[in-house]
């Protein structure tokens, strides 16, 4: 098992907006997130700042197969048509990339 965690900036314009899309996310969008052996997933707002951060469990073994497939997959291209215009990228992140990956400096189980 791999833990995973994401950072994102959401527009503030855009924040019940998107609220309200993962309070009520589709069922096919969470079909396909255990399908690609992601488990424990949240996603949670820090304001004032607007920053989304995201942390997952993988439980698989081909992690770039399986991120792959939810990026091929025609209902999360569609989800995230909706989601992505409620998100802006840090200055810091690598060209091409969106949510950028933090470093886990402590974890206690």
């Amino acid at each position: 098992m791999q833990r995973k965690a994401w950072a994102i900036y959401l527009k503030p314009e855009k924040k019940d907006e998107y609220k309200q899309l993962h309070a009520n996310a589709w069922p096919g969008i969470l079909k396909q997130i255990t399908a690609c052996n992601i488990r424990n997933y949240s996603i949670f707002l820090r304001e004032p700042e607007n920053i989304l951060f995201g942390i997952y469990e993988y439980h698989g073994t081909d992690i770039e197969a399986d991120m792959k497939r939810m990026a091929d997959d025609p209902e999360t291209q569609k989800w995230w048509a909706l989601t992505d215009p409620c998100q802006s990228a840090f200055e810091s992140a690598a060209p091409g990339e969106w949510w950028v990956p933090l470093e886990e400096v402590f974890h206690h189980d």
